[in-house]
């Protein structure tokens, strides 16, 4: 596990530093009294978590944080200050933790065993459709290959529905937008839900699709997603978002809207 250690004081840093190289968890700490240094370190290096002063005088811990998110969004970050009147702001941003100085070795430990359960609990199940970003379904960590894109596309609409029945031609204006639903293209929308239930099938989880009486819908017990997940009050799911669902479709952008309404992300 990498760890950095950012912080403007050279005793804390230093203590800091000698304590994460205590646990047996870490392979390389690197500390840092700038933030811009660190900056710089994480542009060519990942890091597991950050460890990070909050009152600094070149950048604050907070902005820190944030332009660490946007380099690498799984990295962990817990702050560090004297004051406890930045812990709601700190965890505005979804902090995964917050310790108060001076820095006990319990109280450290037992942040990195919280962070490290939670990095576990989150890994992808068998089946799971991640939909912050660009949408992709995995078996087991790895994406399924679609061999229509517009398959793909019914696919993470019916996600985006939850479960609920969407009638052909509400799917077929939402992955084709202004063209009309004459013969021809009922025709051509029949191949992408074949092509659909094709590559489902051959990856042997076909029973997640289902079409019936004129309507399409995804079997949401069958697979595991992040936004569901995230609608459900999932701490870790509402972590992971970055204010991007979908990023492909166009038609997504109502419920990106009603995400970041619901976690404060704009």
């Amino acid at each position: 596990m990498r760890i950095i250690c950012v912080d403007d004081e050279p005793l804390v840093l230093n203590l800091i530093v000698h304590l994460c190289n205590q646990l047996p968890q870490t392979s390389d700490v690197k500390g840092f009294l700038s933030p811009f240094e660190a900056l710089d370190y994480l542009k060519s290096n990942h890091s597991d978590i950050a460890f990070l002063d909050i009152d600094m005088p070149e950048m604050n811990g907070i902005n820190l944080a944030v332009k660490i998110k946007e380099l690498h969004p799984d990295t962990a970050i817990v702050f560090l200050t004297g004051y406890s009147q930045y812990a709601v702001e700190a965890f505005k941003i979804h902090a995964n933790g917050y310790l108060l100085k001076p820095i006990e070795k319990e109280k450290l430990e037992a942040e990195i065993d919280h962070i490290l359960s939670a990095k576990e609990n989150t890994e992808y199940p068998h089946i799971f459709a991640k939909t912050f970003g660009v949408f992709d379904f995995l078996i087991d960590g790895n994406p399924v290959h679609f061999a229509r894109s517009k398959s793909k596309e019914l696919l993470a609409y019916l996600i985006d529905r939850q479960g609920a029945g969407v009638k052909r031609a509400d799917a077929f204006a939402a992955l084709y937008e202004d063209k009309l639903y004459d013969r021809k293209m009922q025709k051509q929308f029949d191949v992408i839900v074949q092509s659909l239930k094709k590559t489902l099938a051959e990856n042997g989880i076909g029973e997640i699709f289902e079409s019936k009486s004129g309507e399409l819908r995804v079997n949401t017990d069958l697979f595991d997603c992040d936004l569901y997940r995230l609608l459900k009050g999932d701490v870790q799911a509402v972590n992971s978002y970055r204010g991007e669902y979908m990023t492909s479709y166009y038609w997504s952008s109502m419920t990106e809207a009603f995400i970041d309404r619901s976690t404060n992300k704009k």
